[in-house]
């Protein structure tokens, strides 16, 4: 829809608000009604957004170790921008509009700490080497029979699960919640974030999305307002969705898998019918760039102490720098298919990231090898790559791989040291919250027998 009737529309809203909302660091949405007049009064200049939303963690506590706003700044507005093509309508909502915005600005002097700002920034270099970026991601999350006050007052231990047993593609579990269930699909199609699937995955409570695919803006903006959209929905019917990586050491982690491919001139660079893998150099060099740089952007993709609760062995989540065709056990699973479907998997992200940094952190590593003409010079894994370990393993904890990209030349070339240095100083602070906590598996290890 042109921009112009995008207004005409909000102006004819029956509606006098408008939602907008914009992503933090942690990939949490912030966001506020505002009055449509002002709105509509602000869509050229901008407007403010309190630029706390970067100055604090997902609980609202302020870090003390960030330059970019703090204490020591009077923590001012941003100026924010809203995106008119982002508008939709919240079906479950009485159809109010809403809107995304961000922090970029036309002079380019975009604020450097914003997540969509910095896809965007690694899409105009995508489209500067001539390639439109196609991504796609799927989600797995666990849901309970749970409001947040029941939660809370149960201190978080031993939430119910919306179903029993392990009952993955399930048509019985799927028709227990169907009023929930046929929602989700059909909403979040009204919500212009189309499912390509919706089914329970191996686990107590647990669904898997499959999100249609698309440019890879609006794809991060489809990721994040289905996490946001499942969440809202499922409230209305007395459940809480969860998209921690791994809630129970018993049980499955959750994915968030990211699926891509590059275009030009209406061609899938990644397809090659002529190779007998169906495998373009292009595709391989993307690869290739993966496997080079995403050990040195790991918190991009693995963004929490519990992501890594999930990047175990043997636990349907990579831990070896490996790639194969069709192979659930590498990190890169390459999809040659045909010209339409050919893709690249990156299997590592879990449903715990923010979308817009993963897909950048994607995106940013494939063009990496690509423009360095990396040759894949790891060879495929066949069979279990959980021990192909010949090419290395994943850092194991996120206080390992926050130093490794704090340290790392590579993710400062990919994305500045502003942002760099501001994303790694929130990681470290994630890891000193967890280490000032005295844990359930503390009390019930030491508390009688020291």
């Amino acid at each position: 829809m042109a921009i112009e009737h995008i207004i005409q529309k909000l102006k004819e809203s029956d509606h006098n608000k408008v939602r907008v909302a914009i992503t933090d660091i942690d990939g949490v949405m912030r966001g506020k009604l505002m009055l449509k007049e002002k709105f509509l009064s602000a869509l050229e200049s901008g407007f403010g957004f309190c630029d706390v939303v970067f100055g604090w963690d997902m609980a609202d506590e302020s870090y003390d170790n960030v330059e970019t706003t703090g204490w020591h700044t009077g923590y001012p507005d941003a100026e924010a921008r809203i995106d008119l093509k982002t508008c939709r309508e919240l079906p479950w909502d009485d159809h109010l509009p809403f809107l995304i915005g961000d922090f970029s600005r036309e002079s380019d002097d975009d604020l450097p700490v914003c997540p969509r700002s910095v896809l965007k920034q690694v899409a105009a270099k995508s489209a500067e080497l001539g390639y439109h970026p196609v991504f796609s991601q799927e989600f797995e999350w666990f849901n309970f029979q749970e409001t947040p006050k029941s939660l809370e007052e149960k201190s978080y231990i031993n939430p119910e699960p919306l179903t029993p047993g392990m009952f993955g593609y399930s048509i019985l579990r799927s028709s227990q919640n169907s009023g929930y269930f046929n929602d989700l699909f059909d909403l979040m199609e009204q919500f212009d974030v189309p499912l390509e699937g919706l089914h329970t995955e191996t686990g107590p409570g647990v669904y898997e999305a499959a999100i249609q695919y698309s440019e890879v803006i609006e794809a991060a903006d489809r990721a994040t307002l289905f996490k946001t959209g499942v969440k809202e929905i499922a409230y209305k019917y007395g459940v809480m969705a969860s998209f921690m990586a791994k809630w129970s050491r018993d049980l499955p982690g959750c994915s968030g898998h990211v699926h891509q491919s590059l275009w030009k001139n209406g061609k899938n660079v990644f397809f090659n019918e002529k190779d007998p893998g169906n495998l373009s150099q292009t595709m391989r060099s993307y690869m290739a760039g993966q496997l080079t740089c995403l050990p040195e952007l790991l918190p991009m993709i693995a963004p929490t102490i519990n992501s890594y609760k999930r990047l175990v062995e043997g636990a349907w989540a990579p831990t070896t720098l490996t790639w194969g065709v069709d192979n659930r056990t590498t990190a890169l699973r390459a999809l040659p298919g045909s010209e339409k479907s050919c893709r690249l998997e990156t299997r590592i992200v879990g449903s715990d990231v923010n979308p817009y940094l993963a897909m950048a952190a994607c995106l940013a590593s494939g063009l990496y090898g690509i423009e360095q003409e990396l040759n894949l010079e790891v060879e495929e894994t066949i069979g279990n790559g959980y021990l192909d370990k010949k090419n290395g393993i994943l850092p194991v904890t996120l206080a390992e791989a926050t130093a490794k990209m704090k340290k790392s030349k590579i993710a400062r070339e990919l994305f500045g040291d502003s942002f760099v240095n501001h994303f790694t100083a929130s990681r470290e602070w994630e890891c000193r919250q967890f280490n000032k906590a005295v844990t359930n598996w503390e009390l019930k290890r030491y508390f009688e027998i020291i």
